[in-house]
């Protein structure tokens, strides 16, 4: 990476990273039926089997490439509507009404990984999954209530829809929040995954910030947590009450983004727990759809081109560091995988590149 705009991932159409990728909601795949759906240009023929499970395998028949979408679930397996060709969840097919006998261990087609959390279907792109699905970090192994909220699309790249939520400058010229409440520091923790936590904090020069301040011992909270170049976590809040979203995002046919919004909180206990949780969840969802409403009309407009950085670009220019070392998947069959990244020395001095 010569430069913040020759990159191998980052802002490219049709580079897909290994990782997970939210594929539908889990009530629109019903039991014993199959759907036919489309990720990041594959075709995929999803079911739900008499187990309650759902399977995601490559839609074409291997006989004579017939849509197995066409076709109906048998118990857990699927049944091509051309030849009855059956396929089992692993791929495999276990029977052929044509042929006697069974069907060679080499006839099949490709089955993936996928898990149901927060009332979606995510599916594993790349090599078999590392890790499981990512929640915010407050909620990792805890017990947690979920809420899907706003579904969307944006007229630019997946990585770059996730740069607005670490850019410092536009909380102010956008949102009109202070110049000081934001000061944000990236942390890479592994491959997939990089943090950002805000030390900056409220100022106390007018009233409105002496009050605010009273909710927050030290800093503002709010805390980012990026996989893929497609998943980001949002932590905000008074300290008494984290608030927490999730931004499910995939390409689009057009190189536009499709998300899907999804607010979680700790599981509490009961009626009364189940109503605090509604409450929370719903007040959750109106405040990340107040700060994405005001950059809405950037992202339908913008040719994205990141030039002449700053020093208050840290942050994004971190972020795209890290996309650029993770690992790219053979997705689609005539994909071709950008050339391995070179090693990119640390930023100097900010504001240059």
């Amino acid at each position: 990476m010569r430069s913040l705009t020759d990159t191998r991932v980052f802002n490219r159409p049709g580079v897909v990273t290994h990782g997970w990728y939210w594929l539908a909601r889990s009530v629109d795949i019903r039991r014993g039926r199959v759907k036919a759906l489309r990720l990041l240009g594959r075709d995929l023929a999803v079911y739900r089997g008499a187990d309650g499970k759902v399977v995601a395998l490559d839609a074409y028949c291997a006989h004579m490439g017939a849509h197995l979408a066409e076709g109906k679930v048998e118990g857990n397996a699927l049944r091509c509507f051309f030849h009855h060709w059956r396929y089992r969840a692993d791929g495999s097919c276990d029977h052929i009404p044509a042929l006697a006998g069974a069907p060679a261990e080499c006839i099949g087609v490709n089955s993936h990984i996928v898990c149901e959390r927060f009332a979606l279907v995510w599916l594993w792109i790349g090599d078999d999954a590392s890790h499981p699905l990512p929640a915010p970090p407050e909620l990792v192994g805890a017990e947690v209530d979920s809420m899907l909220a706003n579904r969307f699309e944006k007229n630019c790249h997946p990585s770059v829809v996730l740069v607005n939520a670490i850019d410092e400058q536009h909380f102010h010229s956008v949102h009109n929040l202070p110049g000081s409440i934001l000061r944000m520091q990236a942390v890479a923790c592994g491959t997939h995954n990089m943090q950002f936590r805000n030390s900056g904090t409220l100022p106390r020069e007018r009233w409105l910030g002496r009050l605010l301040a009273r909710f927050y011992r030290d800093v503002l909270t709010y805390h980012l947590s990026y996989w893929y170049g497609c998943l980001g976590t949002v932590t905000f809040g008074p300290d008494f009450l984290h608030l927490h979203v999730m931004f499910a995002l995939r390409q689009g046919e057009a190189g536009n983004t499709e998300g899907q919004t999804i607010v979680l909180t700790r599981r509490r206990r009961g009626p009364l727990g189940w109503l605090i949780n509604r409450a929370i969840l719903i007040a959750t969802a109106l405040g990340a759809r107040y700060f994405a409403y005001g950059d809405t009309r950037v992202f339908q407009s913008v040719r994205f081109k990141f030039q002449h950085p700053l020093a208050a670009d840290a942050s994004v220019i971190a972020f795209i560091r890290h996309l650029e070392q993770q690992p790219v998947a053979r997705w689609l069959a005539d994909a071709v995988l950008p050339a391995p990244a070179p090693r990119i020395t640390p930023l100097r001095r900010a504001g240059r590149e």
